[in-house]
């Protein structure tokens, strides 16, 4: 069975660049045969600011939508993580997504495709924290892309031809931890 890879949309904001970032990652790695790829759109989850009273590592959960995102996120080995940069740090909606699951995450493996005035850089640092208490292995190899130089007037993506070989270099590092933990996990 191939490794699954979600590519998840990390904004909800409306008019986000992360939708168009995302499914550029996706058409790249759809080219791929060495693992099954989906979008994953928080924003379809509609879920409010945490509001589960247990906490997510008892895995005991009672709200139908945080049943659904569960769910979801089983289903997948690896994620690719595709994120602003909002104040230093990744988007709220993100970490709020992230926050209501715990076993869910555990070892898997996670990369990361982030965009911002300084490439999303800091939204990724947080992230890898964030992962790291989540038993997630992160891969070395990321893309950043530019607002000024990657987007048209900060809102038409249009990517440098380089970030391409970016992304398969991210994705080769991020199917071969997927598929190690996997190991991890059936033991």
């Amino acid at each position: 069975m191939k490794t699954r890879i979600a590519i998840i949309i990390g904004s909800t904001r409306p008019g986000r660049n992360a939708e168009p970032v995302a499914k550029w990652v996706y058409e790249i790695a759809r080219r791929r045969n060495d693992a099954g790829f989906e979008l994953v759109d928080i924003q379809d989850y509609n879920l409010p600011h945490l509001d589960e009273p247990i906490p997510p590592s008892l895995g005991q959960y009672g709200k139908p939508h945080t049943k659904a995102w569960a769910e979801k996120i089983t289903a997948f080995d690896a994620f690719v993580f595709v994120t602003p940069e909002y104040n230093h740090s990744t988007s709220g909606a993100l970490k709020n997504a992230i926050d209501y699951l715990y076993r869910e995450w555990n070892n898997k493996a996670a990369g990361f495709v982030s965009y911002g005035s300084a490439g999303g850089a800091r939204a990724v640092e947080h992230l890898r924290l964030i992962m790291a208490e989540l038993q997630v292995a992160t891969v070395r190899a990321q893309v950043m892309l530019s607002l000024f130089t990657d987007f048209e007037n900060f809102r038409v993506f249009k990517p440098a031809a380089h970030h391409e070989a970016e992304v398969n270099a991210m994705l080769d590092q991020l199917v071969a931890w997927g598929r190690a933990l996997k190991t991890v996990r059936t033991q």
